[in-house]
């Protein structure tokens, strides 16, 4: 792995991620531990964001401070199941846009078939965060990083919950310039396409609809 892959190691990430795979956890649970993890990640993912000075006036006194130099953000969910990480994002950068990519995977090939896509108008300019619980094959995030390039984006960041090695070295070899946030990597693919152990069908663990 390259210096572009991030695996975030934060105890209570790592808390959170183990009770996500469980079994038992009730859909509401699961759903609300999804946002949280993707709060915690959003944290790690935008230590870069550049900073500016501003001035302003406490009860005490006035002097110099920081702030975000108005850097636009967009999120960019693979539906269905990224999104479930967008109130999360939302939660850490409010002004932040949102696109959506729909993405489905063909049983037969494994890749990605597009049946939806909507952007910001001013999707160009921004900082791109997608953001997809499961990183497995890499066909779906490789796809939307390569719609999103379509729309002239420069500055793109991934952000998965688990992901596969094998995902991982997809989306290394075809855009190695994309910084991507894991919070947990896996062993391996089974031969369907899921990852093992993973926590099977994050879409339909949030949704409740299976």
């Amino acid at each position: 792995m390259n210096e572009n892959v991030h695996i975030l190691t934060h105890p209570l990430l790592q808390h959170k991620v183990t009770i996500l795979r469980n079994e038992t956890t009730s859909t509401k649970d699961f759903r609300e531990l999804v946002g949280e993890i993707a709060m915690l990640m959003t944290y790690e993912a935008t230590r870069d964001l550049p900073l500016e000075d501003v001035s302003v006036k406490t009860p005490i006194a006035t002097d110099t401070f920081k702030t975000l130099s108005g850097k636009k953000i967009a999120i960019v969910p693979i539906l269905r199941a990224g999104l479930g990480m967008v109130d999360g994002v939302l939660a850490m950068i409010p002004s932040a846009r949102v696109g959506h990519i729909g993405l489905y995977r063909d049983p037969k090939t494994l890749e990605p078939v597009k049946y939806y896509c909507k952007m910001p108008a001013d999707i160009a300019e921004r900082e791109i965060l997608i953001v997809d619980p499961m990183l497995a094959t890499g066909g779906s995030s490789c796809a939307a990083i390569d719609f999103m390039k379509e729309y002239g984006c420069k500055h793109i960041k991934m952000m998965n919950i688990i992901a596969a090695p094998e995902g991982i070295a997809r989306v290394q070899k075809e855009h190695p310039d994309v910084e991507l946030y894991i919070a947990d990597v896996d062993k391996k693919l089974n031969e369907h396409g899921y990852i093992v152990p993973g926590l099977g069908d994050a879409g339909d663990r949030i949704f409740g609809t299976k």
